[in-house]
């Protein structure tokens, strides 16, 4: 069955001991997956992982916002340019915790790497919490200029999400989606046409509910799938063939050797 992680840490410390074996078993059961970076060192870190069905994306997450400097920019367009980078992210904001950085300054960060990713022609992965008006209006004068848009990790209302899906965005959803008070997740994921949706774990977080409080890989990405496929009236099998095929088309990768 096809399908692929399209959002996921494994180079977080909690892979430290076994990240070989959860790569490996990961790459046993999915045609590919996208390991995320958040800062410099974590995108460094992604772009080391990046092997044949490894790809990479790269970014400043808003809780680093304020370290984007001249510099800072500077290295990540040299790590985007990096054979397996497929995407800048994730990248966006977030007005839930910004203790140390602004509103202001994440907007900064966020508009600078979304001209990063226009100039380079990368599709860009969105953090957005608590934000959906800034985040949309800042996308919107971008998106001509993209050649993709993924709100990753859903979290706000069905009537965003349409609104996502009106401005020509993809939408993501991962394991939180199948926690039994999830259902405005459920809603969400209802209004978005099956041809615009992405499925992910954000590994090592989000464990759906089967294995919900356990450390999350991208093995648990049947979980998600089979939950978003009910809400859909396809079955698995069919969900993971669109899915797949949306992912694979929008970051232009394919199993096996790199195809960027």
């Amino acid at each position: 069955m096809p399908l692929a992680d399209t959002h996921c840490h494994l180079q977080d410390h909690r892979f430290d001991d076994d990240r070989a074996a959860v790569l490996e078993r990961s790459l046993d059961a999915l045609d590919w997956l996208l390991v995320v970076g958040d800062d410099l060192d974590t995108s460094r870190r992604a772009v080391a992982m990046i092997r044949d069905q490894v790809y990479a994306a790269v970014g400043l997450h808003p809780y680093h916002a304020g370290r984007l400097d001249a510099s800072a920019l500077e290295l990540l367009s040299g790590l985007a340019a990096s054979q397996g980078v497929v995407a800048i992210g994730e990248i966006g904001l977030d007005y839930y915790r910004y203790a140390e950085t602004s509103p202001a300054e994440q907007r900064r960060a966020f508009e600078a790497q979304l001209e990063l990713a226009a100039t380079l022609r990368l599709p860009v992965i969105i953090h957005n919490r608590d934000a959906d008006d800034d985040t949309a209006a800042i996308l919107a004068n971008a998106r001509d200029r993209l050649p993709g848009v993924i709100m990753h990790c859903f979290g706000s209302s069905a009537a965003f999400a349409a609104k996502c899906v009106e401005l020509g965005f993809h939408v993501s959803f991962a394991g939180n989606i199948t926690f039994p008070k999830a259902e405005p997740l459920r809603q969400a994921a209802a209004v978005v046409p099956i041809d615009r949706i992405l499925i992910e774990t954000d590994s090592p977080y989000l464990a759906p509910q089967p294995v919900r409080g356990k450390r999350c890989e991208p093995l648990h990405i049947h979980h998600t799938a089979g939950c978003v496929a009910d809400l859909k009236g396809v079955t698995l099998a069919e969900f993971a063939e669109w899915t797949s095929s949306n992912a694979a088309r929008l970051f232009r990768v394919a199993a096996g050797p790199q195809q960027v």
